[in-house]
């Protein structure tokens, strides 16, 4: 799988949007540990959950 994201993006879960903008803090596989706003650091599979980048509206 490849990912659009690199360590550094932002990015929110369009299924949690009350998590606020995450940014992205490291890739390993299938593993990406994203720090949100809100909740704080969370560990999101890829291959369960579709993250979208950030868009500055």
């Amino acid at each position: 799988m490849i990912l659009e994201f690199e360590p550094g993006d932002k990015v929110v879960n369009p299924a949690k949007k009350e998590w606020g903008i995450g940014q992205v803090q490291s890739i390993i596989n299938e593993k990406i540990t994203v720090n949100f706003e809100n909740v704080g650091k969370k560990v999101i599979n890829s291959a369960n959950i579709t993250l979208e980048k950030y868009k500055n509206k």
